[in-house]
């Protein structure tokens, strides 16, 4: 139905919506102004295609750039046909897929471009926490435009030829692309954490369709059910050895082993991702201290603890799951707060907005203790005194205010080492074990790790019609 189809921005669209399923919308507009010879200028569909198609059956609204066109620069007509697509979106509450490949703001029309790139903004901020928004980049997301995907909920970019930037690599003060490239989908999902997925157009657009697959239609109408055809009673055999990899937990005790992790390659000593238990879609926050490879070669160690980072990447997912009703799952193994200078500069904030996000949230939480819970770190992980609903621990898990060596060796100063170990074994008996919290009522139930699966399904089950009142309020200001 696009008179565009064969553009490469129209075959972007028919690579990843479900085949035929495309109408444009707007084919027809062109840009109105004629200065710097603008009236010379062939501008079909303005250089963005829109319209809408579905996703494994479901609505979705897409508008894609066309580089061909004037660098695929957004002028006044481009930016209100985007405008135009959210108005739609939101009335049907439908998600918003976005395909970047800009070479930047249409110069010729400075002004009218410039406000009408601003309500691009304004769409996205209203549509935040009503519809998912998610944004592709295949080409240039420069400078304003660097805001689009910062103001969408999802970012994928494509791993070779995508440049995304707010200041070019060159422009930055004792820096060149050849030194540092800030503006590739390396830096951006390994260091600036931005971007959640990377790889090829044809990876990134299977990505995609998986991603929104799980994901509500929006914060209202919730269609991120599908019936399930695996073992609800399913024991997951040998679970334990996955504590490291909480990814790999995580896929295990999914429907179908189906696990989607976002910003994968940021933060990776915490994991944040979909997966569907009993066909609901939950969002998982983990600790995590080991990576594995494809291969099952441990690739990367961490310490369990709690990083600026990690917090800022867990507190980010977990408000996207409350905004749009997704019961939360998490796993906690964490024995404190890293300790670096650089770290220091930002945790205490990252770690109190991740602490504000699950005490915020009033969708279904629950929580496996898998390892260690020390201190005030493990209280910031979705414990029962911030509002879990449900609290499993491990058989193995120790739950207190730090290791119980260490506790005996402040408690007893000058005590002989066998002093220290009975006291040790005598604190970790009362005061640190899984079953010394379920006794003090901090865990419901103490689990075997094989079991974790039919244990969470029946705590989200059970919590499925989960009613919470809060205090009357405009917003919080963590």
């Amino acid at each position: 139905m696009s008179n565009t189809a064969q553009s490469l921005a129209g075959n972007r669209i028919a690579s990843l919506l479900d085949e035929n399923s495309f109408v444009e919308i707007g084919a027809g507009v062109t840009a109105r102004n004629t200065d710097f010879n603008m009236a010379k200028a062939e501008t079909p569909a303005d250089g963005v295609i829109t319209g809408y198609g579905v996703i494994n059956g479901g609505l979705v609204y897409v508008y894609s750039q066309d580089a061909s066109v004037l660098g695929g620069t957004i002028g006044e007509m481009h930016a209100k046909k985007i405008s135009g697509l959210y108005d739609l979106a939101l009335k049907m509450g439908a998600p918003v897929i976005g395909l970047i490949d800009c070479a930047g703001l249409r110069l010729q029309e400075a002004a009218d471009a410039l406000n009408a790139f601003g309500e691009i903004y304004l769409k996205q901020s209203l549509a935040s926490g009503v519809i998912p928004q998610i944004t592709a980049v295949f080409g240039n997301c420069g400078g304003g435009l660097a805001l689009v995907p910062g103001l969408t909920d999802f970012t994928f970019m494509e791993e070779k030829n995508a440049k995304l930037f707010v200041n070019s690599p060159n422009a930055l003060a004792g820096n060149t692309a050849e030194k540092c490239d800030t503006a590739s989908a390396k830096f951006q999902s390994e260091e600036a954490g931005l971007v959640d997925f990377t790889g090829s157009e044809a990876e990134i657009f299977e990505q995609i369709r998986a991603l929104v697959s799980m994901l509500p239609a929006n914060n209202e109408d919730d269609l991120s059910y599908e019936e399930c055809t695996d073992d609800l009673n399913r024991v997951c055999e040998n679970l334990e050895n996955c504590a490291g990899d909480t990814a790999l937990l995580l896929a295990n005790i999914a429907d179908d082993n189906e696990f989607v992790e976002t910003k994968s390659a940021y933060a990776k000593d915490m994991v944040t991702g979909f997966l569907r238990l009993n066909g609901q879609t939950v969002g998982a926050v983990a600790n995590r201290t080991e990576v594995y490879d494809e291969n099952g070669e441990k690739v990367e160690t961490f310490d369990a603890v709690l990083s600026r980072k990690g917090a800022a990447k867990a507190a980010e997912f977990i408000n996207f799951c409350d905004a749009f009703g997704i019961p939360v799952l998490s796993l906690t193994n964490v024995k404190g707060f890293k300790t670096s200078m650089c770290t220091e500069k930002g945790i205490a904030a990252a770690a109190a907005k991740m602490t504000y996000a699950f005490a915020n949230a009033t969708v279904p939480k629950v929580n496996v203790v898998i390892g260690a819970a020390y201190g005030s770190a493990y209280v910031a992980m979705n414990s029962k005194a911030l509002g879990a609903d449900l609290t499993f621990a491990w058989p193995n898990a120790e739950i207190g205010t730090m290791d119980a060596k260490l506790a005996a060796k402040i408690m007893y100063a000058d005590a002989d080492a066998a002093t220290l170990n009975e006291k040790a074994a005598e604190y970790q008996a009362l005061q640190n074990s899984a079953v010394s919290a379920a006794r003090r009522g901090y865990v419901d139930t103490i689990i075997d790790p094989a079991d974790t699966r039919k244990y969470v399904i029946g705590a989200f089950e059970m919590l499925f019609t989960k009613r919470e009142d809060r205090p009357a309020k405009k917003h919080g200001t963590v």
